[in-house]
């Protein structure tokens, strides 16, 4: 009777539950309008590569997708190393101010940007002023130490999250017993609330490119605090509360609080990531969240169910009983939820072998066969003799359960691998992107762009002016693209006027990536030809 909580209590506690799961629903539905994909590089002005007459004015670089700014340096001929810090956002392009007069020789414009799916990007190109020289040295080794602590941080939130929340939600609702297994499902949600500040500030780290050596930084955790992840941790830690609360306490409140926590859990991982910031958002974000409560519900009931029917079998008859009888729903969702997302983010089959991203997922869908086969095989060979009381058979479903254990745990640690790949979806949507230059002479200037920016079926635009921004009336413009080095003729094509104020030219094939020269003969009138041109960076895909 002690263990009865007073009425009163009881109501002031499932109303503070339900308020907090008002939060995490709020926090949720906030976040649609700033979820994006993972962003992949476009272009770059000057361009990778490109040799310049003279110091420019700006820099631009543009992504697939919008971006946040964390790092922006240009590293000079001699090494040392000049913050930019003055810029601006147009759309998916970060417009960089240049503070100072370039020397001559080749130079990094290195970056650190942030997608708004909180995933940091980094890279750098190169250029040259006057004439090449020996490109000043840029770190870019891999910190592998930060990526293992990553990793680690990320199977910390997912065993809070599945097995943690996961047992907690099965101890309630499922388990006659709920003192078996409730030490393994304490431990899990500790490791989930030490896991979830602990990869907030390696988001910080990661998203600056720092050393573990700076985990403490303020300007890391600010870098952090930034980034769309921070809603993750916070709808998270507020459902591990939960669930640890939902441990004690009567039957009645037990429920609600695991419930809560299983929505949250579900709500926390849609609130960040490739998948839930991909499109159609109003599809992906919600079946983040029905493939995440699917897999806390399963993976969390294991352990609990396995130590039950090896210590008590007795006492686990009716354990087992609802566990197998609410497991093929929860198993179609989890199934049908992880194959749409898996066909958003992947797109093409070839991807799963070309990326990545795609070979992670096949070794995870392995895995999965593994987990399904075993999972069918105790489902319909060994519960109903397990059930009836047979102890041989519940000494060998226990085991069986301690196997689908370690598998959960594989996957966990695949899928934590996905925090460092680009998804296919995202590189499709960079290849699609155009690439453009701007040639700006005394005589004329043009804004060439070429969709899309890769080798193969692409189509040209160019807005053409005088030199000093006035309008240019041309009687003909030809664009004339060489690359005399691959033993390629010539590729030159006339280009029409379609009515908006650009010249264009369609069905233009690109035979070769690489660094094309692109020339366009402008007839300003009969007797006068003006030829500007520039260098462009066409990618192989």
């Amino acid at each position: 009777m002690n263990a009865i909580q007073p009425p009163s209590t009881i109501r002031r506690i499932g109303l503070l539950a339900w308020l907090l799961a008002a939060v995490m629903a709020i926090a949720v539905l906030a976040l649609p309008g700033r979820a994006f994909a993972h962003a992949a590089l476009v272009a770059t002005d000057p361009s990778d590569g490109a040799v310049l007459a003279q110091s420019p004015k700006r820099f631009s670089i543009t992504f697939s997708e919008p971006v946040s700014p964390l790092v922006l340096t240009l590293v000079r001929p001699d090494g040392s190393q000049l913050p930019l810090t003055f810029f601006r956002l147009n759309d998916q392009t970060v417009e960089i101010d240049n503070p100072e007069t370039l020397r001559s020789g080749t130079h990094v414009l290195s970056w650190r940007v942030v997608s708004v799916d909180g995933h940091p990007v980094g890279g750098s190109a190169l250029f040259s002023i006057g004439a090449p020289s020996a490109p000043p040295v840029v770190g870019q080794a891999v910190d592998w130490t930060l990526r293992a602590a990553i990793w680690v941080g990320k199977l910390f939130l997912y065993a809070g999250f599945f097995l943690g929340i996961g047992g907690a939600f099965s101890l309630a609702w499922l388990a006659e017993d709920r003192r078996l297994g409730q030490r393994f499902v304490a431990t899990a949600l500790l490791l989930g609330l030490v896991g979830a500040p602990l990869s907030l500030g390696l988001q910080g780290l990661d998203g600056l490119g720092a050393p573990l050596a700076r985990f403490a930084s303020p300007t890391v955790w600010k870098t952090a605090l930034e980034t769309s992840f921070v809603w993750t941790v916070l709808i998270g830690l507020i459902a591990l509360g939960l669930a640890l609360l939902s441990l004690a306490g009567p039957a009645s409140l037990r429920k609600l609080l695991a419930t809560l926590a299983l929505l949250g859990a579900g709500a926390a991982l849609a609130a960040s990531g490739h998948a839930s910031a991909a499109e159609p958002r109003w599809l992906t974000r919600p079946l983040v969240f029905l493939h995440g409560t699917a897999i806390a519900f399963w993976a969390g009931a294991l352990a609990p169910l396995g130590l039950a029917l090896r210590r008590q079998p007795s006492e686990a008859q009716l354990f087992l009983r609802r566990f197998s009888r609410a497991i093929l729903p929860v198993v179609a969702v989890l199934a049908a939820s992880g194959i749409v997302l898996a066909i958003i983010q992947v797109q093409q089959p070839a991807a799963l072998i070309d990326t990545s991203y795609g070979r992670l997922l096949l070794v995870k869908l392995a895995l999965l066969l593994f987990l399904f086969t075993l999972a069918a095989v105790n489902r319909w060979t060994l519960t109903k003799p397990a059930e009836a009381g047979d102890t041989e058979v519940q000494r060998r479903l226990a085991r069986s359960i301690r196997i689908e254990v370690v598998i959960v745990l594989a996957i966990f640690g695949v899928a934590a691998g996905w925090r460092f790949t680009p998804p296919p979806r995202a590189l499709a949507i960079a290849a699609t992107q155009p690439v453009s230059i701007h040639i700006h002479t005394l005589q004329a200037m043009a804004d060439l762009s070429i969709t899309p920016g890769h080798a193969g079926q692409t189509a040209a635009s160019m807005m053409i002016m005088t030199g000093d921004f006035g309008p240019l009336d041309a009687k003909q413009v030809t664009l004339v693209l060489s690359k005399p080095e691959s033993g390629i003729e010539a590729i030159k094509r006339p280009a029409f006027k379609p009515g908006d104020g650009t010249w264009r030219v369609d069905n233009l094939v690109i035979p070769v990536p690489g660094r094309w020269n692109a020339r366009l003969d402008i007839l300003v009138s009969d007797f006068e030809l003006v030829k500007i041109e520039a260098p462009i960076e066409i990618r192989a895909e």
